[in-house]
């Protein structure tokens, strides 16, 4: 979360109960140029009564470090967004040896279990880069969604006239050409989601069969299983052997089961799915994990 003069702030740390706090430490850190750390801890059972009511017996840690108007990291931090790389950045809080303050680090010790006391290490992994190929009505809702959470989102098209800013404002890239080169254009990145929905089975086809060999985190297909499953049998049959791996990363139909109906709906299970699958998780209601939820 950043606190800007006035109280302004950007994001948050919890749903509101911890907030008002906080901005009083962050003028206080303001004032004196020192990082702080605050510690709200609600196992006690008198929390509800005498604590900050959050009932969610636990404990929560939270650094507050003043930054300059234009911190000497957040350059290379932009950087690295723009080209889909991580930064390593060590936050000093409390070192003898020298002031607090954020750091560039260096990536290549970025894994050390063990940091001195006062110094917090922290991986920023660049925006989720999803790509969509298909810019129809359905691709819309999508392409909202994706850009709610941060995510960094590519539309492409066989069809000039439908990939543009007006029918998707706020998206990273706008893509048209032939549907045998469009992924090439793309190029989409190891590790990056990628959906295929022109609705159309001669541009679905060779999309799908450049996407499958690509180390994608994430490849979806709309359109019913039989569909999906004829054109991967066209794909065989062009030349391209589908191995048991590309099979299992490909979800055909698209999306989680939610009964979803209509473009918004249907957006809203596809972005569900692909959030469960960059978690590690299967989608399954909260209710039924016996582990705790970040665990």
């Amino acid at each position: 979360m950043l606190i800007a003069d006035g109280g302004v702030r950007i994001g948050s740390i919890s749903g509101g109960c911890l907030e008002e706090d906080l901005l009083e430490r962050a003028r206080r850190v303001s004032e004196t140029g020192r990082a702080e750390l605050a510690v709200y801890d609600t196992t006690a059972e008198n929390d509800m009564l005498w604590g900050v009511g959050l009932g969610c017996h636990g404990v929560v840690r939270i650094l507050l470090e003043p930054l300059p108007a234009r911190p000497a990291w957040a350059a290379a931090l932009a950087d690295n967004f723009e080209a889909g790389r991580a930064t390593d950045l060590v936050v000093v809080w409390e070192d003898p040896a020298g002031p607090p303050g954020t750091k560039l680090g260096d990536a290549k010790g970025a894994g050390r279990a063990k940091l001195p006391a006062g110094i917090f290490r922290e991986k920023v992994e660049p925006p989720t880069s999803l790509a969509i190929f298909g810019a129809g009505d359905d691709a819309q809702p999508l392409a909202r969604l994706a850009r709610g959470l941060g995510w960094r989102v590519t539309v492409a098209d066989p069809r000039p006239a439908m990939p543009t800013g007006d029918r998707f404002p706020g998206a990273a890239a706008l893509v048209a050409g032939p549907a045998d080169a469009l992924v090439a254009r793309v190029a989409p990145a190891p590790g990056s989601l990628a959906v295929v929905m022109t609705h159309h089975y001669l541009h679905d086809r060779p999309l799908l069969r450049q996407l499958l060999p690509l180390p994608l985190s994430y490849l979806g297909l709309l359109g019913p299983r039989g569909r999906a499953e004829r054109i991967l049998a066209d794909i065989a049959r062009e030349g391209l052997a589908v191995t048991p791996a590309m099979r299992s990363r490909l979800r055909a139909p698209v999306g989680l089961d939610l009964g979803a109906d209509g473009p918004d709906e249907v957006a809203l299970s596809i972005i569900a799915e692909m959030k469960a699958v960059l978690a590690g998780r299967n989608g399954r209601p909260l209710r039924n994990r016996r582990l705790p939820i970040h665990a």
